[in-house]
């Protein structure tokens, strides 16, 4: 399975653009129920508007809301922002911390945001659990397991450390591009063959 995904999607990356840990947190922030590519839109601005933690800070909330607008829950996000570049400054000295735990420490943080900043900005390996992955874990059978967490938690032995964050973006490619939520395209699949949702399809 991991060969056949790194067949398909050689040059699968983060689609976040960002040039700083710090701007790669405030993008997965934005990011939340919202697409890449309108994310990637609104951050140029914002990261010139706000160079480091401590101007996200202290931004104005109803300028920053408005800011962000477009991205969906603009107010939660802009909240978030605000308080986790706070804990940066306080805690940090404006600087994105490197483990999960520092991370996921900070106000607005969870464990998929902090995979996502580890895996991309730094090389640790993070294995981030959105709805595309959460979906493919359970239609592969990889885990019968619900909670993002507890997902991320039962892959975790199955994918070697070091694809772990490459092991994401290829199912979040594959879910996008291919194993969609609605209609799933089976027949341009290149896990079709070892794929158990099929198997069971074809022996009815």
């Amino acid at each position: 399975m991991l060969e056949a995904l790194d067949r398909a999607y050689p040059d699968a990356r983060c689609e976040l653009n960002f040039g700083t840990p710090l701007q790669l947190l405030i993008a997965t922030i934005l990011s939340a129920q919202c697409t890449d590519a309108r994310v990637n839109m609104v951050t140029p601005a914002l990261f010139a508007h706000y160079p480091d933690a401590a101007a996200f800070a202290a931004a104005d909330p109803a300028t920053l809301e408005g800011e962000v607008r477009s991205t969906g829950f603009y107010r939660n996000k802009a909240r978030a922002i605000r308080e986790c570049c706070a804990d940066i400054v306080t805690l940090h000295g404006g600087e994105v911390p490197r483990t999960l735990e520092a991370l996921t420490a900070l106000r607005g943080v969870g464990r998929k945001t902090a995979n996502v900043v580890l895996g991309n900005a730094f090389g640790i390996p993070g294995l981030v659990v959105d709805t595309h992955v959460s979906r493919l874990a359970h239609r592969l059978a990889l885990t019968r397991e619900g909670d993002a967490v507890k997902i991320e938690f039962a892959l975790m032995p199955i994918v070697p450390r070091e694809r772990w964050t490459v092991f994401s973006h290829w199912l979040i490619l594959h879910g996008r591009r291919v194993c969609n939520a609605r209609k799933p395209r089976c027949s341009v699949c290149t896990l079709a063959a070892d794929c158990p949702r099929l198997g069971v399809k074809n022996s009815e």
